[in-house]
């Protein structure tokens, strides 16, 4: 064997006994540390803390609303009066000095449609931004599951290949000794050296594939990708639960989140329109205030009395009579957008429903192909005993066995995929039928378990 080869099997030894003695990653802490690290998924948690803010604002359009204002006002009079002597001598037609006055108000809103609406747009906001945690959460366990099982089917991928590499070079040494001793051809030394040379080809991209799904796993959870999980622990397989397809489409209907946002858009739809109709224009107020004035300086009674306070409280109307036809145009709009947004959830429950058949089917048909392929690799095991027996005995050729050995390995990489397909699929089917949570996780961790 040539130096990088022999480089080659000595790092996966290594690799393979640090993964022994060293505690092994599973799908469910990879998925805690995505969630502690993960920026999209840290954005999405503050986004939550934001839109749970927008019910408590949404409470407040039409709860009591109490100002306070204050101000001062300097002034500088001269007043020309045509009263008597007497009585203009007592007043000073000059004088200066300040006006303090400080008012609280309150209104209460009684009827305001506008304000009805925007309350439950904003307590619907609220919702809508639990369901973008909840999908957010979601696809980052879809793609840590995704990332996970990559990796498995890589190291997979570069074990069979390296497998596969050795035994082809064996091959080529036991070709040349024949060749050496004259009861060999030096076509299959050949054969077996233009064999073992495509397999080389093919373990560097194993191991280049490899390289970049621990790399694209680490960015993802921020926890290293040696000491995942041996795929070649997967057992057993459990059929999905429930078994039917059309109960899958009704769970997806009712929870898949993308679904829930599309429902949510729509009800906002429908409130936004409601606050520009001509019912909903005029509103009424009731308003109440007290006031407080005094003056300083030597300020005449007449400019300015000494000291004023002043209750008040009434009704406050407001009807809009003409904007332009701004209201008309923003109903006409809203109303649009409410077709819009029914059209966009057609769509939207079309899609879902078109993603859980196709990972209905992904899992179902993927159950069916691992059991063939297991019987694949069998008989492709047998057929490459009896191929290496006959050529032993001389009735097959080296060309034969190595065709035999080829196929054998190709079958066994299949139903390495194919397993990990499996996954996937469950995966992918909770994740479009909206209950893909943790659980799932540690359903696969218990199906990759020794």
């Amino acid at each position: 064997m040539n130096l990088l080869f022999k480089k080659t099997v000595f790092a996966l030894a290594l690799l393979a006994a640090a993964g022994a003695h060293s505690q092994t990653l599973r799908l469910t802490q990879a998925f805690q540390q995505a969630l502690r690290s993960d920026p999209s998924t840290l954005a999405a948690e503050q986004a939550l803390l934001a839109g749970r803010e927008k019910a408590v604002q949404g409470e407040a359009l039409l709860k009591p609303q109490v100002s306070l204002g204050a101000s001062v006002t300097g002034i500088s009079s001269h007043a020309y009066s045509n009263l008597p002597d007497p009585v203009s001598s007592l007043v000073s037609p000059d004088s200066s000095g300040h006006v303090g006055e400080a008012a609280v108000k309150v209104l209460q809103p009684l009827f305001n449609a506008t304000s009805s609406a925007s309350k439950q747009q904003l307590i619907i906001q609220t919702a809508a931004a639990e369901i973008r945690w909840t999908a957010a959460v979601q696809d980052l366990t879809r793609k840590v599951a995704e990332s996970y099982l990559a990796v498995l089917s890589a190291q997979d991928s570069l074990r069979v290949t390296l497998a596969e590499e050795a035994t082809l070079a064996e091959q080529r040494e036991r070709a040349q000794a024949r060749f050496e001793v004259g009861s060999g051809r030096i076509t299959d030394v050949q054969e077996a050296q233009a064999r073992h040379d495509g397999t080389v080809a093919k373990r560097i991209g194993a191991q280049s594939a490899l390289e970049l799904r621990q790399a694209q796993f680490q960015s993802l959870t921020g926890a290293s990708a040696q000491g995942l999980a041996d795929q070649a622990s997967l057992s057993r397989l459990p059929a999905p639960k429930p078994d039917l397809l059309q109960d899958w489409q009704r769970r997806g209907l009712e929870r898949n989140a993308y679904l829930q946002s599309k429902r949510i858009e729509l009800d906002l739809a429908k409130l936004e329109v409601g606050k520009y109709r001509l019912a909903s224009r005029p509103t009424l107020d009731l308003v109440g205030a007290y006031t407080m004035k005094g003056k300083g300086g030597d300020l005449s009674p007449l400019v300015a009395s000494d000291r004023e306070r002043t209750a008040t409280v009434g009704l406050q109307l407001s009807i809009p009579l003409y904007t332009g036809g701004g209201l008309n145009s923003r109903e006409r709009e809203a109303s649009a957008k409410i077709s819009q947004a029914e059209q966009e959830l057609a769509a939207a429950q079309s899609d879902v429903q078109l993603q859980i058949h196709d990972a209905y089917l992904a899992l179902h048909t993927g159950l069916a192909r691992v059991q063939a392929l297991q019987r694949a690799q069998e008989s492709s095991q047998s057929a490459l005993d009896a191929t290496v027996l006959g050529r032993d005995v001389g009735s097959r050729s080296q060309p034969d066995v190595l065709d035999a050995q080829q196929r054998f390995f190709v079958t066994r990489l299949d139903v390495s995929q194919a397993r990990i397909d499996v996954l996937l699929a469950q995966v992918r089917l909770a994740w479009a039928a909206g209950e893909l949570s943790e659980n799932d996780l540690q359903a696969i961790d218990a199906t990759l378990s020794p």
